[in-house]
């Protein structure tokens, strides 16, 4: 099976440099690397100094630069959009480093022919799970990681992970061609945040299925591109404004009848999290894009770093 690794950069050459090392232990060895970098002109021609054109298996890295900061569904697209005859594509968060086996593992659950994306087994850099998929809870529009703070030694049931799970973590997905045939690419409009949810809802709707590969192990460092990994306080007001924003947008698009309710919920919700710990930059940035979700606004702010 041959596989499209897909990476949407946005000015961090060094986490994809970390990547890419990674992937060149792979031991399913039939994928090659495709890449759209989302930071303009300066940072496309660092990406390009700083990566190997082959990695040592023999697998090609293929850098583009796309015409403005798409966002990361745009960035996704891209890369899906110009590889068309893949067998499949490994949608790869920049600041992920896979373990050698999986690739390897996720593409046995996807040829067992009962699904049409597989994700696996999403670690911080302590160890410690960050989840083997996801719930999306509709009334409240948040999504809960399934075993997120757990041991890896613990071990999961694939089974009743595969049951649960709502949608799979975006920082390693398996898509096959099916799955897109099917559903589509992302939203675009979405910009950032909750696309591979939306994207995982909008499948299942479609009758397409979801696997769980647990013996495939991905680190993530995650949010060191957004700053989404921060404390409340510290978080800049990119991840705060689109995370509100989007998670409107989403129960727009795939629960609209519920809208109504769920944006007294979230604003519930942001106040109960923001005031009680003087959080009042966080509130600022959350009320905008909360504000931004409920007038049904899409795409990139005006005011996001091109």
């Amino acid at each position: 099976m041959h596989i499209v690794v897909a990476i949407v950069g946005f000015k961090n050459a060094l986490d994809i440099v970390q990547c890419l090392d990674s992937l060149s232990r792979s031991t399913h060895q039939d994928f090659e690397v495709f890449i759209c970098e989302n930071g303009g002109p300066d940072a496309y021609a660092k990406l390009q100094d700083s990566i190997p054109a082959v990695l040592t298996g023999g697998q090609t890295v293929r850098v583009v630069e796309a015409s403005r900061n798409l966002g990361y569904a745009g960035g996704v697209n891209v890369c899906l959009a110009q590889t068309p005859d893949a067998d499949g594509w490994w949608v790869l968060n920049p600041d992920t480093e896979p373990g050698e086996g999986a690739l390897s593992a996720m593409i046995r659950r996807l040829e067992k022919g009962d699904c049409e994306a597989v994700g696996c087994t999403v670690t911080f850099p302590d160890g410690k799970i960050q989840s083997y998929g996801g719930l999306w809870r509709n009334w409240l529009a948040r999504g809960e990681l399934i075993g997120d703070g757990g041991a890896l030694e613990d071990g999961v049931d694939a089974d009743l992970v595969e049951g649960a799970q709502a949608f799979l973590n975006g920082a390693s997905m398996l898509i096959g061609r099916r799955f897109l045939e099917v559903v589509g690419p992302m939203r675009e409009e979405y910009f950032l945040y909750c696309e591979e949810v939306e994207w995982c809802l909008r499948a299942r709707a479609r009758g397409m299925r979801l696997g769980f590969a647990p013996e495939g192990v991905v680190l993530h460092r995650h949010g060191t591109t957004t700053g989404a990994g921060r404390a409340m306080r510290e978080k800049p007001r990119a991840p705060v404004y689109l995370g509100e924003r989007n998670r409107l947008l989403l129960t727009r698009d795939c629960f609209g009848s519920k809208f109504p309710v769920v944006a007294f919920t979230t604003l519930a919700i942001l106040l109960v999290r923001c005031v009680p710990r003087g959080a009042w930059r966080h509130l600022r940035y959350g009320l905008g894009g909360w504000w931004a979700g409920v007038r049904d606004e899409r795409g990139a702010p005006s005011w996001i770093q091109a």
